[in-house]
């Protein structure tokens, strides 16, 4: 007699587990609950297992397939990916822009929402801004009102982002307003984290370069913890992000320090 999900054994269970991950690409505690009528406490001893046996990686609220974390899609993937709120922290960022007398300087970190970012820019915006990602830089070359400095070094193809020793010299001789950084991870215990180590040390750089860091990140990189660290989230002064973040994750960053505007 087949059995239910209510009868299944652990293995069983979490053998099923294990395909849901493979084939969404993540689970959450509370759905697989559900799923199997099971407690989450129940959830959590299969992923415990599974992570143990080195088939998936625990992550905020659930857990991904192992491997997934130092796998970096390429760049047209990433901007696919939560468009819309993508686009709803550029906007929001813009008010993070310099003001006050003269034209202020910013860092524009490579990265899919940076460059929404730029392309929200208005064209008679008065501006001192660096970066070394090429397609930040093409979105912001016919803006009159900007004085634009590439960076230049090895160019990743992945990302379209210049690293290595030359990219690093460059950050080393400024000493911006504000930086306007990317991640693809971040949470208060694994800190800002990249699958790349070439791009985490130029991001290091990046937060040495400014006077203020602004980081842009929708909700589905919380939690995540990729290969390279660069960083603490206590590094950060304001982090930009999208609903999805849940109240009580973003009141336990605030209460660490960084401000959390949820677009």
């Amino acid at each position: 007699m087949e059995r239910t999900q209510t009868q299944m054994y652990a293995p069983e269970r979490q053998q099923e587990i294990l395909r849901l991950a493979r084939e969404s690409g993540r689970v959450d505690v509370l759905s697989l609950a559900e799923e199997f009528q099971v407690t989450a406490e129940t959830v959590r001893r299969d992923l415990k297992a599974l992570d143990r046996a080195g088939l998936v990686r625990r992550v905020h609220g659930g857990a991904i397939p192992a491997g997934r974390l130092d796998f970096e899609p390429d760049l047209a993937e990433r901007d696919a990916v939560a468009a819309d709120e993508k686009q709803r922290i550029a906007r929001a960022a813009l008010a993070e822009l310099p003001g006050g007398e003269g034209p202020g300087s910013v860092i524009l970190d490579a990265g899919t929402t940076a460059a929404r970012l730029a392309a929200e820019i208005p064209l008679e915006a008065e501006l001192t801004v660096v970066t070394h990602g090429l397609p930040v830089a093409a979105r912001l070359a016919d803006h009159p009102g900007l004085t634009l400095h590439l960076v230049g070094g090895r160019i990743r193809h992945r990302t379209r982002a210049a690293v290595d020793d030359w990219a690093l010299r460059a950050y080393r001789e400024i000493n911006a307003d504000v930086l306007f950084l990317a991640t693809n991870g971040f949470s208060l215990d694994g800190g800002l984290t990249t699958p790349d180590l070439a791009e985490a040390a130029v991001k290091r750089a990046l937060i040495a370069a400014a006077r203020r860091v602004v980081l842009l990140a929708d909700s589905a990189k919380f939690g995540q913890q990729h290969f390279a660290r660069f960083g603490e989230l206590s590094d950060v002064d304001v982090l930009i992000t999208d609903t999805g973040l849940r109240p009580e994750d973003a009141l336990a960053i605030e209460r660490a320090g960084t401000e959390v505007v949820r677009a």
